[in-house]
């Protein structure tokens, strides 16, 4: 059974009484919001190398923060990617969602399961259409029975949610077509689906094949990530009729997805300005009957290439603190190219900032307790304790040597004007 059956059911199943312990809640109340849908755990039932930092997504819980990698074919370097993995499990990732199109996509797989302890996502779309370019020369004679067996495929290596581009669909594209958008279509699947449905003259496969998708989505209890292929690529285009229209049909998809014990979240724009996000976490969780909500972001303004992390945590701590559940990171490189280790680790930090402010607002206790564990570390002056609270304690500790003096108990900025010594009436302590 699925955990929505169990759930159902009223078992209480091992994943949900290791996330009880990890989130600090009754594994009752967890339990209830998995049969309702709206805590999702990925996790294949099915799979080999037993997750060790299990992440449950959705009300109630710490909001999580996913990190993407993946080979391309200017740099299909699989070492590199997995150096990425071992990045993201080092600095605090909930999960690792692999978007290869470059090289040996299966042995990618197998070396990202291997070398980290966190749920995998994948877009199969990305590796069918590459098989099939290879087979037939065009991606576009693509069939649903080859989406079939390369989900299938990839849910036998270990997958534990996919995303799924079933929302672009004609009746989506109608509405495209009438906007007037800047950037058009930025999603990679939701691109090639509307050049499928163009060139075929058809609905897209995977929106027809759904029943077939659920089918093994259930079989390995996979999470469905029902994809935004049509969301905003900048902020001009946010919130337009086409990206609505495919969040109208996501709804209706998540009952049927629901209905069927298979665990489902909803993903949601990449680019809006500050005042319309509220209202889309608002819409999604009314039209999609408030399932875990999933953002890219969203960035807040486009002006910023090499400083997307900030435009990011920006959009996704507000979106967080309206009620979205998990957080895909950007990078500094977004829009500029693949990103480096360097930036990897920023866009993470950057986003687990703006989720621990979103939790913080959102009453999640593990979120207070930290920052009153810091702040009781600072008022002591207690340096060692601050530097291991800190949300990079690498970074911190670097930062403090280089702008200390020495043993100094005070920092550089005030010296023996430190406001915490002065207020204790220690004036001129060193």
């Amino acid at each position: 059974m699925t955990q929505i059956e169990n759930a159902k059911k009223g078992i209480i199943t091992e994943e949900v009484k290791q996330l009880s312990q990890i989130e600090e809640l009754r594994e009752e109340e967890i339990s209830k919001l998995v049969a309702e849908g709206k805590i999702v755990i990925p996790c294949n039932k099915k799979r080999k190398k037993k997750i060790e930092r299990l992440s449950g997504i959705g009300k109630g819980l710490r909001t999580k923060v996913n990190v993407n990698i993946g080979t391309s074919p200017e740099c299909p370097r699989i070492d590199k990617e997995v150096e990425k993995v071992k990045v993201a499990v080092k600095y605090g990732a909930d999960a690792i969602m692999d978007l290869s199109i470059g090289g040996d996509l299966d042995k990618m797989r197998e070396e990202v399961i291997n070398n980290s302890s966190l749920p995998l996502g994948t877009v199969p779309i990305y590796q069918a259409m590459i098989e099939e370019i290879k087979e037939s020369g065009d991606a576009r004679n693509l069939k649903i029975n080859k989406i079939l067996k390369v989900i299938e495929r990839q849910a036998k290596d270990g997958v534990d949610f996919i995303t799924i581009h079933a929302g672009v669909t004609k009746e989506a594209l109608k509405r495209l077509e009438t906007q007037k958008r800047i950037l058009g279509v930025v999603s990679r699947g939701g691109s090639f689906l509307l050049s499928w449905i163009k060139y075929n003259q058809r609905e897209n496969p995977i929106y027809q094949g759904f029943d077939e998708i659920l089918a093994i989505a259930k079989e390995y209890d996979l999470v469905l990530s029902l994809g935004d292929g049509l969301r905003p690529g900048c902020v001009y285009d946010a919130t337009d009729q086409a990206q609505i229209q495919e969040l109208i049909i996501l709804g209706e998809l998540t009952k049927r997805t629901l209905e069927q014990g298979v665990s489902v979240m909803i993903e949601g724009p990449g680019h809006m300005p500050m005042n319309q996000i509220k209202a889309n976490v608002i819409l999604e969780k009314e039209l999609c009957l408030s399932v875990p909500f999933y953002c890219l972001g969203p960035l807040v303004t486009d002006i910023a290439p090499g400083y997307d992390h900030i435009t990011a945590a920006i959009g996704g701590a507000i979106a967080a603190f309206s009620g979205a559940d998990f957080l895909c990171y950007v990078t500094p490189s977004e829009h500029l190219g693949l990103p480096g280790i360097e930036e990897v680790k920023e866009g993470i930090i950057a986003l687990r900032i703006a989720a621990h402010a979103a939790d913080l607002s959102k009453g999640i206790k593990k979120a207070l307790d930290w920052d009153i564990a810091i702040s009781k570390a600072r008022k002591n002056l207690d340096w060692k304790s601050q530097i291991s609270l800190a949300i990079d304690p690498i970074k911190a500790n670097r930062d403090r040597k280089r702008l200390s003096r020495g043993d100094s108990l005070t920092c550089s900025m005030c010296g023996e004007f430190c406001a915490i010594k002065m207020a204790e009436g220690n004036i001129g302590i060193k």
